[in-house]
């Protein structure tokens, strides 16, 4: 936008000299133009990047899958809190790519370095830096995909976005980007632990057509170790069989199948979550389906809840032996009204097939010619038995970052014992820093 302003003397003002009305006369110019820029909040350019996420503890992800590596800078995680490499690397192990034959075949180690914001062992409040360098990458198997676009890839929406994208491994649309989530997750997840005893684990709950029967994982005892006893990371050994059976059928014909991850969280600390914008399931939801491959959400009751009536789906309360206010029943998913209340937390995000496969198929060049593309590179079958500790890492961030504003808003001051809790159950129990 632009204002004009006259050269018109104002009222009341003196007559120019002659020397200076000369001078005026030699600038010849009969109205002042003066150009006003928009202002854009600083915050606002941050964000409409899309590489970060959360508000208090705030994560920002960079890096591309055939680059120099990739990684993540952590701002907002709390002073004197143990830290080290080894506490990132065993999610990031869970993560990595090459650790079975219903994976990509792609070899790294997907060893992380942290280089600031942690003191002899201690975080120090400020950003924590961390990087995993790319050891295995294969630019020429991506030469044909310069030209094509894949089909039900990023590939061709990053062109029309921004007129030009990283044609090597997908670029930042790799799952190879979920490191930098991975990594924060993992100190999210020991925040978490450490503060108010709260769990996050996911397992694999269905591949394709095989779907693990509802209530065949007890969620209040379901343990880490079961989850990770066989390569697709479903708690049932019987389905975990038929689920490696169905991926190993597809892998060996060039094809992919997609399923779903559930994820629970024990312990959750009650009333994380805002009313409104800001309810607790729809930050979930947003993080959740951010993650590459992602197509559907729920919790809770989800879409089967559509077939109950309210007498059949309200979860009644009733006090505990500890005087506790519980519901004896779970469809609500552990949150009412957009805040946690206390009970397990249950989520459940589907994956699609993997859209990059060794299959013939129809597309488009950039110069927009029809042509047969059959991609190259290497590629998991199915994403989900790598997907588990993504989701788990993307739940902690939504959860740490809720507890941080819960702690800032409702418990600067003392709490109504009548009505809350302390947030940390566990605080006494707390690891203390070693300085």
């Amino acid at each position: 936008m632009a204002s004009s302003i006259s050269s018109k003397p104002f009222l009341g003002a003196t007559k120019p000299t002659s020397s200076l009305s000369s001078d005026i006369q030699r600038l010849s110019f009969s109205s002042l133009n003066i150009s006003f820029k928009p202002r854009t909040h600083k915050k606002l350019q941050i964000q409409a990047a899309g590489s970060t996420f959360g508000n208090y503890f705030r994560v920002t992800t960079f890096g591309e899958s055939h680059g120099g590596g990739v990684g993540c800078i952590v701002d907002g995680c709390p002073p004197r809190i143990p830290l080290s490499e080894a506490d990132l690397q065993a999610d990031l192990d869970r993560r990595r790519p090459g650790q079975s034959r219903i994976t990509t075949p792609r070899k790294e180690t997907d060893t992380c370095r942290i280089s600031s914001g942690v003191f002899e062992g201690v975080t120090t409040g400020t950003p924590i830096h961390v990087f995993v360098p790319n050891t295995d990458q294969r630019g020429h198997d991506y030469k044909e995909m310069s030209e094509a676009y894949r089909p039900s890839h990023a590939d061709a929406t990053y062109d029309m976005k921004y007129g030009i994208r990283s044609v090597q491994g997908g670029g930042r649309s790799s799952a190879r980007e979920t490191i930098g989530r991975v990594a924060p997750g993992a100190i999210a997840k020991k925040i978490l632990k450490q503060f108010s005893g709260t769990e996050i684990l996911a397992y694999v709950s269905q591949v394709h057509q095989v779907v693990l029967p509802d209530g065949s994982v007890d969620h209040d005892t379901v343990t880490l170790d079961q989850i990770e006893s066989n390569i697709v990371r479903c708690p049932n050994p019987e389905y975990a069989e038929k689920m490696i059976a169905a991926i190993d059928a597809v892998r060996t014909r060039g094809d992919s199948i997609g399923g779903v991850v559930t994820c629970i969280v024990r312990n959750a600390p009650r009333g994380l979550g805002s009313p409104v914008f800001d309810k607790l399931e729809a930050e979930l939801a947003k993080a959740v389906m951010s993650l590459p491959a992602t197509k559907g959400f729920e919790f809770g009751s989800g879409f089967a809840g559509t077939f109950l009536t309210g007498s059949e789906h309200n979860d009644e309360f009733f006090t505990d032996e500890y005087g506790r206010i519980r519901t004896r029943t779970n469809r609500s998913g552990g949150i009412q009204g957009g805040i946690s209340n206390g009970e397990i937390i249950n989520v459940r995000v589907a994956f699609k097939p993997t859209a990059t496969i060794g299959k013939k198929q129809h597309t488009v060049t950039r110069e927009k010619k029809e042509i047969e593309l059959i991609a190259r590179g290497r590629h998991d079958p199915c994403v989900v038995p790598r997907a588990v500790p993504m989701v788990e890492a993307m739940v902690a961030l939504v959860l740490v970052d809720q507890l941080l504003a819960q702690y800032a808003q409702c418990n600067l001051f003392p709490v109504n014992p009548e009505l809350q809790e302390p947030l940390g159950l566990n605080f006494p129990n707390l690891e203390p820093a070693n300085i």
